[in-house]
């Protein structure tokens, strides 16, 4: 399907966008089912709290009405949002009175394999780090360069996703997913507040848990708690949940709090 710039149809792009120049903008992956944009509420809470964090210009209508119009042409398939900040000179420097750029993508559905979530995946630990800032933490901003690194480091298909941890070792997410334990009944997932990034799936299951009166825990999680988990899974917004079956010496099993969450996660991406 066609890209679109501004809610026109596009192929080109701005040398002076800001987004090429400096990774200045954010993003949003959404999937989206017979026309419609799954979880997109989730989504433009997080676009929305980047917005105000950068202090990008939005013209949230349009954005919207754009939103709407896009998806419905696309029918099945993953929307990319991009926002920039648009043009400027030469400089870090940006100009107050701009008004933010809005770019759509689409794709064809993601064809992962069944088997990621029917038998689960292995991780491989990665050597690159995430670095601790904590302006940026949370959101999904276009700089990636430390996603780049890391998923170079393996192509070996028996690794579906890689395990990032920030540079003091803490366990932090997937390179383009976000990663839970649990121990003794107890769902645990990483602080976001230093590094990391804020994911809409993980803040819905976050939710669906709490409404079904299971215990959460948002806290800073090491290498020795993640080994000692007895269930871990990843997930995103557009596959859902992953059971975890290893990463590194590590082993695990989908255990039942991991396929209660898979079936609530399907259920909202089943629309």
């Amino acid at each position: 399907m066609e890209s679109w710039v501004d809610g026109q149809p596009a192929d080109v792009l701005s040398l002076k966008d800001r987004g090429l120049a400096y990774g200045d903008g954010l993003f949003e992956t959404i999937a989206v089912r017979n026309g419609t944009a799954v979880l997109l509420e989730r989504h433009l809470q997080r676009l929305e709290t980047g917005c105000r964090r950068l202090a990008l210009r939005v013209d949230w209508g349009t954005l919207n009405a754009e939103l709407d119009s896009y998806a419905r042409s696309l029918g099945d398939g993953v929307l990319k949002l991009i926002v920039t900040r648009g043009d400027s000179l030469r400089g870090y420097a940006a100009d107050p009175s701009s008004e933010a750029r809005r770019i759509l993508q689409g794709s064809p559905p993601a064809a992962y394999p069944a088997t990621h979530a029917e038998r689960g995946v292995n991780l491989f630990p990665c050597s690159v780090r995430l670095s601790e800032q904590p302006l940026l933490a949370g959101l999904k901003h276009l700089n990636r360069l430390e996603q780049v690194l890391a998923r170079a480091e393996w192509n070996d298909a028996q690794y579906a996703e890689g395990l990032m941890l920030d540079t003091s070792g803490r366990v932090v997410e997937g390179v383009f997913s976000n990663l839970f334990l649990v121990r003794e009944g107890v769902l645990i997932t990483a602080d976001l507040g230093r590094c990391g990034v804020a994911g809409v799936m993980r803040a819905e299951l976050l939710f669906q848990a709490e409404s079904c009166g299971i215990a959460t825990w948002i806290t800073d999680v090491s290498l020795e708690q993640l080994h000692q988990a007895d269930e871990v899974f990843v997930c995103n917004s557009v596959y859902g949940v992953w059971p975890v079956l290893s990463c590194g010496s590590a082993r695990w099993s989908a255990g039942p709090l991991t396929r209660k969450l898979q079936t609530l996660a399907r259920a909202l991406l089943d629309v």
